[in-house]
């Protein structure tokens, strides 16, 4: 059986977005995956190779002006080289982002994500939880606190640092990474069983 691999292509403006990538990591390397970290920012052509052999790409930047960050446009844009040939048809995909506001429009800019991911054929995995934070027993620390289902959303008040990325936001990229992980391996068995 081939270890799934795992590539989080992803931008941060300040450091916030970089500690949700780190916690996508985390998770999809505990559920077994090899990973790596892409900053989309400062890509190199080894880095495009890498996402060309990935069974997921995860997709990461902060919410800006309500869609991904300037970098990450650039990089959704350059991917074009990839789409007339359908290098990534039928990778995986996710993503995760975060912003100021509780909502801050994060839902477009992972909307953005899922359309980036369909055109270029590849399959977009949700986050599958159920809300948090939704009713008079719950709490803050709940995963999936703000209650997104496409990918995992994250808020950070606009004052503080990548420190004070909330804990329970961590625990839901992490889940979001195993999640990935463990999809991209059941397609890896899936395929090997439909080649026997």
């Amino acid at each position: 059986m081939t270890t799934p691999v795992v590539s989080i292509a992803h931008h941060s403006g300040f450091g916030h977005t970089a500690v949700l990538a780190e916690a996508v990591r985390t998770g999809a390397a505990d559920a077994g995956a090899e990973v790596h970290l892409i900053d989309v920012g400062t890509i190199t052509e080894e880095q495009w190779a890498i996402l060309d052999r990935s069974d997921a790409i995860v997709f990461g930047s902060p919410t800006y002006m309500g869609t991904a960050s300037a970098a990450f446009h650039a990089f959704a844009e350059a991917t074009s080289k990839r789409w007339g040939d359908q290098v990534w048809r039928d990778k995986l995909a996710a993503g995760f982002t975060n912003s100021g506001s509780k909502s801050g429009d994060k839902l477009h800019t992972l909307q953005f994500f899922q359309i980036l991911a369909a055109q270029l054929g590849m399959h977009w995995i949700n986050l599958g939880l159920l809300p948090g934070w939704n009713n008079s027993t719950a709490s803050e620390n709940d995963l999936n606190r703000l209650g997104v289902f496409a990918g995992a959303a994250a808020q950070t008040n606009v004052d503080e640092g990548p420190d004070a990325v909330h804990k329970a936001d961590i625990a839901t990229a992490e889940h979001l990474g195993r999640r990935v992980a463990r999809t991209a391996e059941i397609f890896l068995r899936g395929r090997a069983a439909v080649a026997a």
